[in-house]
């Protein structure tokens, strides 16, 4: 079969990828599995058997905001009906595959041919010469050509071999049929014939592929890593990718993915930031995964709308009140504005026992040894501990003289909650506060963990300034005027440093009082960071974190959100191996970071964070970098 020109829609669908960014369906298969169909089944021939199944999972990534359905037959070509003695059914249940997409779709979303690999038992192609292979995608293709598809979607392919095969047999059917060309890497950034992901997006440049990335195989953070190298290559490609809802697990007899939607919504900003322009999701993905990327996504807004108007600024007709003074409220506060003493604090491990006598015992030793301030991190996306409110009225009771400064996340509570929380911890006396808006949760004990985010932390500063002038978010009166020294996060590493400063003059111009910086292991970033800033206009508190092994930088690196941990060091603590060597090194190089960063513009201060309650080794950064 051939057809003379490329499509409306083809035509339509390229178009739009060169203008916006385009959010594709997610995982067929997992909805499948979950809607109680056993995983040794024939997916494709549930086109025949269920399509009001098929049709149903179609309509409700539709209902998600998806921009492409991708029709299913991943499975759908002789090598791999052959095992269901359905080899010779390919055409009749690709065809019925594109119907049932097509009329999901209706006219509000693309519809791409998905194809999948040949691969049998484990080995790419291992029965089959480069001639079966073009032979068998041809009979696919063809087969999903004929029925009407928009494009045609190359998906999950582990070698070049393989996806060259594919592309061959599309463009002898069809050469102007738009190809969506995606491989699958392993956590090394490699596919399975061993080619980087720059080869790979120099070959597809090389043969005019128009659009190519990444599916399957890993989860956000790996795959990011590969299309941010592709992207270095390409030559004027569209990026794609289509990530795993992170690695399977087995829960109750059955395979679930634990990445959560908010995860992929945090991560599909990451992507659009690394040039992707179309964005979809892989095995364990829903269309609840879907609707966050697509909120996420759409327009460009890096956050949906609080569902509770937020003030932008007080009533006209709102009474004049007393406002607390900044260096009045806390002698935190005080320190800062003064910045004649450079102010310590160090980060707490809030314990899972209500018993908090130890935790207060610790802080005793900490302001012994001449610590301002502590620290209190919230740790729901991990497991339920106290709440950083609940440890520093605790604190404050048992170790008099001691600063406390709690971070409070949007992400646990809703507006009406995180009012409440604020009005509470001015009530209770604890005024340092920390807004932050907070990573998505992290499957832990629960198999379904959830977050709100009504607002984020610059939404929630504007807010808590409101209350420090005695208006809630809705400009009602609250009767009294708050005296909470708020502060909030900055990350001079962030992936777009530009996105950064804005968004910290927004926080200061929302209302911020202080600032207290990630984990600072390169000091010439915050110095970039702070003169992108200007002239500072709150002090900050820089973070440092004595890291306590090779394999502490490598989790911190690769799986915390927002955690950059350079290679210079990583591989400094990989020479120093284990054990106490391993902490010394850590110490050493957090020390040095502190002395390099104190005297810059705006630094008045330093908060360490140390690994695992290991307070004794925040003392000796400390002490080695005075």
């Amino acid at each position: 079969m051939t057809t003379a020109t490329r499509s409306r829609r083809g035509v339509e669908l390229l178009e739009r990828l060169q203008e916006s960014v385009l959010v594709a369906d997610g995982a067929m298969g997992t909805m499948l599995y979950q809607s109680g169909v056993f995983i040794n089944q024939c997916f494709d021939a549930l086109n025949l058997t269920h399509a009001d199944l098929v049709s149903r999972i179609h309509r409700e990534y539709v209902a998600a905001g998806a921009d492409l359905l991708e029709t299913n037959t991943f499975g759908a070509n002789r090598a791999k009906l052959l095992g269901h003695g359905l080899e010779n059914r390919v055409a009749e249940i690709n065809r019925v595959a594109v119907r049932l997409a097509r009329e999901a779709a209706a006219d509000r979303a693309f519809v791409g041919g998905s194809i999948g690999p040949v691969g049998l038992r484990g080995q790419v192609a291992a029965d089959y010469d480069v001639e079966d292979l073009r032979e068998i995608f041809r009979e696919q293709v063809e087969a999903l050509l004929e029925a009407g598809v928009d494009a045609l979607v190359v998906e999950t392919i582990p070698t070049m071999v393989e996806i060259e095969a594919a592309i061959a047999a599309i463009r002898e059917s069809d050469p102007d049929v738009p190809i969506v060309a995606l491989m699958t890497f392993n956590e090394e950034g490699e596919i399975q014939s061993g080619e980087s992901p720059e080869a790979v997006a120099s070959r597809f440049t090389e043969i005019g592929i128009e659009v190519f990335g990444a599916n399957c195989s890993v989860g956000p953070k790996s795959m990011l890593d590969c299309l941010v190298r592709m992207g270095s290559v390409a030559d004027g490609g569209v990026l794609a990718a289509m990530p795993n809802a992170g690695l399977p697990q087995s829960v109750g007899g059955r395979l679930m993915y634990m990445a959560a939607p908010d995860y992929f919504g945090k991560y599909a900003k990451r992507f659009v930031k690394a040039g992707v322009r179309l964005l979809g999701g892989c095995c364990g993905t829903t269309p609840t995964h879907i609707r966050q990327m697509k909120r996420e996504v759409s327009g460009f807004v890096p956050r949906r709308s609080p569902r509770i108007p937020v003030i932008e600024s007080l009533p006209r007709e709102a009474p004049e009140r007393p406002v607390v003074e900044t260096a009045e409220k806390t002698t935190l506060a005080r320190l800062l504005a003064e910045g004649t003493e450079f102010v310590t604090s160090v980060e707490l491990t809030p314990p899972k026992s209500a018993d908090l006598s130890e935790l207060v015992v610790d802080v005793g030793k900490l302001r012994e040894a001449g610590v301002h301030a502590v620290n209190i991190p919230e740790y729901a996306r991990i497991s339920p501990r106290p709440t950083p409110l609940a440890i520093a009225r605790a604190v404050q009771d048992g170790v008099p003289g001691i600063e406390t400064i709690i971070h409070y996340c949007c992400r646990d509570r809703n507006l009406y909650g995180m009012q409440a929380d604020l009005l509470s911890a001015h009530a209770l006396g604890v005024r340092n506060v920390l807004i932050i808006t907070g990573d998505p949760p992290k499957a832990g004990e629960y198999a379904v963990p959830t977050a709100v985010f009504d607002v984020d932390a610059i939404g929630l500063t504007r807010v808590a300034a409101g209350l420090n002038r005695g208006i809630d978010a809705a400009g009602r009166e609250t009767g009294v005027s708050l005296a909470l020294h708020v502060g909030v996060g900055v990350n001079p590493g962030a992936v777009d440093p530009a996105r950064e400063v804005d968004r910290f003059l927004r926080k200061i111009e929302a209302g911020a009082e202080f600032a207290m910086t990630q984990p600072v292991f390169e000091p010439r970033l915050l110095e970039a960071f702070l003169e992108a800033v200007g002239k500072p206009t709150l002090p900050i508190l820089v973070g440092v974190l004595p890291l306590y092994s090779y394999r502490n930088a490598e989790f911190l690196h690769n799986e915390v959100p927002g955690m950059t941990i350079p290679e210079s060091v990583r591989e400094a603590m990989r020479a120093a191996s284990t054990g106490e060597r391993a902490r010394r090194e850590g110490v050493r190089i957090a020390s040095e970071a502190l002395r390099t960063v104190r005297d810059l513009p705006g630094v008045r201060g330093v908060y360490v964070m140390p690994p695992f309650g290991r307070y004794d080794l925040a003392l000796d950064v400390l002490e080695e970098a005075s």
